[in-house]
C-alpha cells in the first residue's frame, strides 16, 4: 500500500493542479520537482466522497508544458538564469481521461496525488484488463506492450483497419504484416488460427514476396522484442507467392526478378473471361462509370458469357475461333463496327458516338491485359488465386503491372474471393485482405466495379469473415463509408495537409502535431473501447523485407505450385522438395 491508500499503482509524478479548471474528463497535474511525463504516460488518481466509495480516475497524457514561475516579462529568463531574479521552473502535463472507476463522474480535486500507472493500473487505465482476447501491436512510449482488441478485428464486434501515412515514411504496410503476424501467431484466433487467410497485394517493389524468409539484419534485442510481446521472432511459414507472366513469354513464366523459386503465374483463360463476366473491370477506372459506354460494356459481357464456347484454349463465338485477348477484342470491335451486328452486342438505343468510345478504351487495353488473359496457355495448370486452396498467406505481386491490370487483377480477385465466402455462409475461417493504395480503388468521388466490390466488403464482410486491411496516403480521398466501417484506425507520419482534415478527428491536437515528425515504425491507434488513441512502435521485421535481407527460406516453401502438380510445367529455377501443408 502507498501513503494514500492506492494498491501499488506506481510512483507518485505530482498533483492535480489548482489553477486550471479540473474535469471529469480532462485536468492537469503539477509534475513533482525530480519527476517527469512525457505524452502517452499513463497516470491515475483518486477522488474521494462523502458516504461512497473512492473513484478511480485514470488517463493518458496529451500535452506537457514548462514555464518560469515569478517571471513577468520575456526578458526576464536572462535575469532566472543568472540567479538575479528568483523564480522557479514548473512543469505541467494535460490528462485526457481514460477510465472512471466506479463510473461517477466527478472531477479530481486540485492537490489530489498523481501517480504513474503500472502493472494492472495501467492495464486498467487503458481497458487492457477488459479484453478477453488481446493482439499485442508493439511498445508504448514506456516500453510495455500495447494491445488491440481482437473482438474489433475479427468481426466479433467490429471488423476492418484503416492505415494511413506518408509514402515510404509511415511504413503502413510493414505495420500491416506485423499485424497479420501477431493475429496469427499470438494465439487470439485459438484453434480458427490454423485455417485463417491472408491475401496481400504487393504493389510496390518486390518487398513483400520474402515473408517466408527469415530476416538477416535480426538481432538479439528485436528478438527480445518479440518477446516481451509474447512472440516468436521468425518469417512466415505458410507463404505462397503468385506473380503476372511475363510479356511476350508463351510459357507463362512469373514476371519477377529477385525470388525465383516457389512463385506461381496467375493469369484468365479466355473462356473464364468471358464465362465469369469479367469484362467491367477491364473498364474499373471510377471516370468510366460516369460514361455511357458502361452500358455498352454490360451488352457486350452479357453476349460474350452467352456465345462464347471453349475451343482449344482459347474460344469459338459464332463459329469464330479467338486464341488471344487481342483477338477478342479485334473481333469485338468488328462486330461493333459492323451496322448488322451491332445492335446484336450492344443493343439497339446506343449511338453510334457511344459504341466508338467504348471501342476506342477496349482497344487501349490490349497492351495492358494480353499477358493476364490467355488462351495460349493450359488450362490444366494452376492459374487461379484462390485462397482456400493456397497457403496461409497469399501474395499477390502486381508492381510490374500497369495502372489498368493492376486494377483489374485486383477487383477480379477480390471479387471471386467474396463470393466464395458468400456461398461458404459461414465467417470462419476469417480472410485478412491487405490493399495498399486504396485512395485509388475506392476514391471518395465516382464509382466503379472495384469500389463496389470493395463497398460490399467493408459493409458486410464482417458478417462473412471477410475483414479489410486497407492502407493509403490521404484518407481523405477514400470513400467515406469505407472509413466509417473500419473499427480500428491507424495513423503513421502524415503530410501536414493531411492532418488538418476531419477524417482525423479522433488524434487529439497534439497528436496531430506529433504525426508530423513521426518516425518511420511509430505509429497512433485508436480503437473502439480506449478513448485516446495510444501512441506504439512496432518492432522490426523478423521476416526479409527486400531480397538484400533474405536468408534461407524453407524448402518446403520453394516449390509453386505448378511443380507440385506437373512436374514437366516448371515456373521460375530451382525447388523444394515438397508442397507446405503445415499450419501456423
Amino acid at each position: 500500500m502507498t501513503d494514500d491508500g492506492f494498491d501499488g499503482p506506481g510512483e507518485v509524478v505530482g498533483r492535480v493542479l489548482g489553477t486550471a479548471d479540473a474535469t471529469p474528463l480532462q485536468f492537469w497535474t503539477a509534475v513533482s520537482p525530480g519527476s517527469y511525463l512525457q505524452l502517452d504516460d499513463v497516470v491515475v488518481t483518486r477522488r474521494e466522497l462523502p458516504d461512497r466509495e473512492p473513484v478511480t480516475i485514470a488517463g493518458v497524457v496529451t500535452q506537457v508544458r514548462a514555464r518560469h514561475e515569478g517571471a513577468q516579462f520575456d526578458s526576464d529568463v536572462f535575469a532566472i538564469a543568472d540567479g538575479t531574479l528568483p523564480a522557479q521552473v514548473q512543469e505541467a502535463a494535460e490528462i485526457t481521461t481514460t477510465r472512471v472507476d466506479p463510473e461517477l463522474y466527478v472531477p479530481p480535486s486540485p492537490g489530489a496525488v498523481v501517480h504513474r500507472a503500472e502493472g494492472d493500473a495501467r492495464a486498467r487505465a487503458l481497458h487492457f484488463d477488459r479484453m478477453e482476447r488481446r493482439i499485442p501491436m508493439g511498445m508504448g512510449r514506456d516500453g510495455v506492450p500495447v494491445y488491440l482488441n481482437a473482438d474489433f478485428l475479427d468481426g466479433s464486434r467490429g471488423a476492418h483497419v484503416s492505415i494511413s501515412g506518408i509514402s515510404g515514411v509511415a511504413t503502413k504496410t510493414s505495420f500491416a504484416t506485423f499485424l497479420l503476424y501477431s493475429v496469427f501467431r499470438s494465439g487470439v484466433l485459438g484453434g480458427d488460427a490454423v485455417n485463417a487467410k491472408a491475401l496481400i497485394f504487393n504493389v510496390k517493389g518486390e518487398d513483400l514476396l520474402f515473408l517466408d524468409h527469415p530476416n538477416t539484419r535480426l538481432d538479439d534485442p528485436t528478438r527480445a522484442a518479440y518477446a516481451k510481446l509474447g512472440l516468436a521472432a521468425g518469417a512466415f511459414p505458410d507463404v505462397r507467392v503468385y506473380a503476372p507472366p511475363r510479356v511476350g513469354d508463351s510459357s507463362g513464366t512469373p514476371d519477377v526478378s529477385s525470388r525465383l523459386t516457389g512463385v506461381d503465374s496467375f493469369y484468365w483463360t479466355l473462356s473464364e473471361f468471358c464465362a465469369d463476366r469479367l469484362l467491367p473491370y477491364v473498364f474499373a477506372d471510377a471516370d468510366d462509370e460516369r460514361q455511357q459506354y458502361t452500358m455498352v460494356v454490360h451488352s457486350v459481357t452479357a453476349h460474350l458469357a452467352r456465345h462464347a464456347q471453349p475451343a482449344d484454349g482459347g474460344i469459338s463465338i459464332d463459329g469464330v475461333r479467338l486464341g488471344s485477348y487481342a483477338d477478342l477484342v479485334d473481333h469485338v470491335v468488328e462486330q461493333l463496327n459492323d451496322d448488322e451486328t451491332r445492335s446484336d452486342w450492344a443493343g439497339s438505343a446506343v449511338g453510334l458516338g457511344t459504341v466508338n468510345a467504348f471501342a476506342r478504351r477496349l482497344i487501349g487495353s490490349k497492351k495492358d491485359l494480353s499477358r493476364l488473359i490467355r488462351g495460349d496457355l493450359a488450362t490444366r495448370r494452376p492459374h487461379s488465386i484462390n485462397t482456400a486452396e493456397s497457403a496461409q498467406v497469399t501474395v499477390v505481386d502486381l508492381h510490374n503491372l500497369p495502372d489498368r491490370a493492376q486494377r483489374f487483377v485486383v477487383g477480379v480477385t477480390l471479387k471471386s474471393e467474396f463470393e466464395r465466402k458468400e456461398k461458404a455462409g459461414t465467417a470462419k475461417p476469417l480472410l485478412f485482405v491487405v490493399l495498399d493504395e486504396l485512395n485509388k480503388y475506392a476514391p471518395r468521388e465516382g464509382s466503379s466495379p472495384i469500389k463496389e466490390v470493395l463497398l460490399d466488403i467493408a459493409e458486410r464482410g464482417r458478417s462473412l469473415g471477410v475483414i479489410l486491411v486497407g492502407a493509403q496516403q490521404t484518407a481523405s480521398e477514400v470513400e467515406r463509408r469505407i472509413v466509417t466501417n473500419s473499427a480500428i484506425r491507424v495513423v503513421g507520419r502524415l503530410d501536414p495537409a493531411e492532418a488538418s482534415r476531419p477524417e482525423y478527428g479522433f488524434l487529439p491536437p497534439a497528436q496531430r502535431q506529433r504525426a508530423l515528425l513521426a518516425k518511420p515504425g511509430t505509429m497512433f491507434v485508436n480503437q473502439p473501447d480506449i478513448p485516446v488513441p495510444l501512441c506504439l512502435e512496432f518492432p522490426f521485421p523478423a521476416w526479409a523485407t527486400r531480397v538484400s535481407e533474405a536468408g534461407r527460406a524453407p524448402s518446403e516453401t520453394l516449390r509453386s505450385i505448378t511443380q507440385s502438380v506437373d512436374p514437366f510445367a516448371v515456373v521460375g529455377s530451382g525447388g523444394g522438395t515438397s508442397d507446405d501443408d503445415i499450419p501456423f
